[in-house]
């Protein structure tokens, strides 16, 4: 599909020699006189994906009481080999999960190589050594021989923004420690932003480039887009909505291209030139679950899929120059992975994404996902400017009064917080519940909010995002004296949260005030009644996103509401972690921000 594009590309990265990065690899002598092992050539010439067999875990927690079987992994494994996916990336060296799927890939002699991790924690030399020892037994191990071509030590360890950061000189002496223990080529994963030192925010790569056989990196363009800084323009505004779809994809090749061309051209400039390239993880989403709205989607997905296999065909054909190989991210969903879900090739319940159907015949164990894949790609709609000029800013309404602003959330702009949506959203009717379609005149008589039973270990939330998550909205008009205004009717237990939220990516910045009945006008005791609380009171309880909280970049920004209406029960902030099942509706209407 992007064929087009990797033509033009390769003029561009045409001066970067392919030799030595196809074939066997390797075995060269770097500036230290480290003797490079040479790569398995299957390394290079199969398809491959990353793999993990979690399959019911909500929670990063509950991940370490989930059995994982035998038979799983091998009905996962037989997906796999079945779509043409013979080389798969572990992370780790456990026996629940590496163990079990190096014994189940040798106990039925099935056609898969392995690129074998060691995970490594940040501060705790304890574990990271056990863990070593299990990558190295396992590397060893005579039964996996010949199924272990690669062993990678820490994954994201040393990139700037990492959450579990290690220095470059402890990764090369896990490395060094490793490699001399074992006779396969060792790595270490880490974003391409690392090894191409993007900014003075990265660490220098030297000590672990004369520790390695080859490089791995990371390359994401699709989450470049939720935070500052990114590289590329995903949103082509400059392109018709005919094929704005079509140009984003083209430009998010563009970027992967770009960032591996980055690496190749910084290590060689260090000498460094005979060491190998693997892209050990690139991948796009096929359902947003961290803002990724409106280019998160089975389509997209596809098509950014058949732009890295037409990459990695030319490559194999010597026609374009490129990496030794590509291992997409991930093959199947994880629920615990939160906003860091969605991902696979394959959902959770092992049904086959838009990206690979045409490698599979629907029949016993093989299903497709239920989607349309015919349909269109998304894209970024074209910018409309929030009306936020009039004596009243309507966030939700049946009827907007004169000298307000018109109703904004309608249609597909109301989301249950989280991947697996914590609550659901209907629009209410004298005869029952409906899906959300719009608000116009008396068809609409506000929302009806249902918390979902869910297994989560924080609670629940509903909010609006404009423009389907696109928007970004001035209210600072409103801070000083502006109140958030509606009118609810539940019989809900407890505190409720209320507020919004600012910025997005890495800018993301909340703002929930917890309210008891009798405050502010609120009451639980299954009526109307109008809620009135001071933008001034929202504001004390402000606090950087969750996956945010560690970022500067997440400050108050009221000129910058991305989603003005939130309700939420965090049960950290309410106390009200009783309310597990059978919880309450919440009916709401008239939502409004007044001056």
């Amino acid at each position: 599909m992007l064929t087009h594009l990797i033509q033009t590309i390769r003029g561009t990265v045409a001066a970067i020699t392919l030799a030595g990065l196809v074939g066997c690899g390797g075995g060269g002598i770097v500036n230290t006189g480290v003797q490079l092992r040479a790569l398995d050539p299957e390394i290079a010439l199969r398809d491959a994906v990353s793999y993990s067999p979690y399959r019911l875990s909500q929670t990063e927690p509950a991940r370490a009481s989930e059995v994982i079987s035998k038979a799983n992994i091998k009905g996962d494994l037989e997906k796999l080999l079945h779509g043409g996916f013979k080389l798969i990336r572990l992370f780790d060296s456990s026996d629940k999960v590496a163990l079990q799927t190096l014994e189940v890939i040798a106990e039925n002699e099935l056609d898969i190589k392995v690129i074998l991790g060691a995970w490594i924690a940040p501060d705790s030399d304890a574990f990271n050594q056990a863990e070593i020892a299990r990558a190295v037994a396992l590397a060893n191990d005579t039964r996996f021989k010949n199924i272990v071509v690669a062993v990678s030590i820490g994954n994201e360890t040393m990139v700037s923004w990492s959450a579990h950061k290690s220095t470059p000189s402890q990764m090369a002496a896990y490395i060094t420690a490793t490699r001399n223990q074992i006779k396969q080529p060792v790595t270490t994963d880490d974003d391409w932003a690392f090894y191409a030192e993007k900014s003075s925010a990265e660490q220098n790569p030297k000590v672990v480039l004369d520790a390695i056989d080859f490089i791995s990196i990371h390359v994401y363009p699709l989450s470049e887009t939720i935070y500052t800084g990114t590289t590329w323009d995903w949103q082509q505004l400059g392109s018709s909505t005919a094929v704005r779809a079509q140009a984003m994809m083209d430009a998010a090749m563009a970027a992967t291209v770009d960032h591996y061309t980055k690496v190749r051209a910084n290590v060689d400039a260090r000498g460094y030139a005979k060491l190998p390239i693997v892209i050990g993880e690139a991948g796009w989403k096929a359902v947003a679950s961290h803002g990724e709205y409106n280019r998160a989607s089975p389509v997209n997905q596809k098509m950014y899929f058949d732009g890295l296999q037409d990459w990695v065909t030319k490559v194999r054909a010597k026609t374009a120059t490129g990496p030794l190989s590509i291992v997409y991210f991930q093959a199947f969903d994880e629920d615990w992975k939160g906003s860091d879900d969605k991902w696979g090739l394959f959902n959770k319940n092992r049904e086959a994404r838009c990206a690979i159907q045409s490698r599979y015949t629907q029949a016993t164990g093989f299903s497709y996902e239920s989607y349309n894949c015919s349909q269109s790609a998304l894209y970024a709609p074209t910018p409309t400017t929030v009306d936020t000029s009039g004596t009243r800013f309507t966030v939700y309404a049946n009827n907007v009064p004169s000298g307000a602003s018109a109703a904004i959330a309608t249609g597909t702009d109301w989301f249950g917080m989280d991947p697996v949506p914590t609550a659901s959203v209907g629009e209410y009717e004298s005869d029952g519940i409906t899906a959300v379609v719009g608000v116009s005149g008396d068809s609409a008589n506000g929302i009806v909010v249902h918390p979902t039973t869910n297994s989560n270990n924080w609670g629940w939330g509903v909010l609006v995002a404009p423009s389907n998550g696109s928007a970004s909205i001035d209210l600072s008009a409103y801070e000083a004296t502006g109140s958030l205004n509606f009118s609810i009717k539940t019989t809900y237990q407890g505190k409720l949260e209320f507020g919004f939220i600012m910025g997005s990516g890495d800018t993301t910045y909340t703002a929930f005030m917890p309210i008891a009945p009798g405050s502010f006008g609120y009451d639980n005791q299954g009526v109307w009644v109008p809620v009135s609380i001071p933008i001034s009171e929202i504001k004390k309880f402000g606090a950087r996103g969750y996956d945010q909280r560690y970022l500067s970049s997440s400050v108050y920004n009221i000129s910058r509401v991305t989603n003005p209406f939130v309700v939420l029960d965090d049960w950290a902030a309410t106390g009200n972690t009783h309310l597990k099942t059978n919880i309450p509706a919440i009916y709401i209407d008239n939502i409004y921000w007044s001056k």
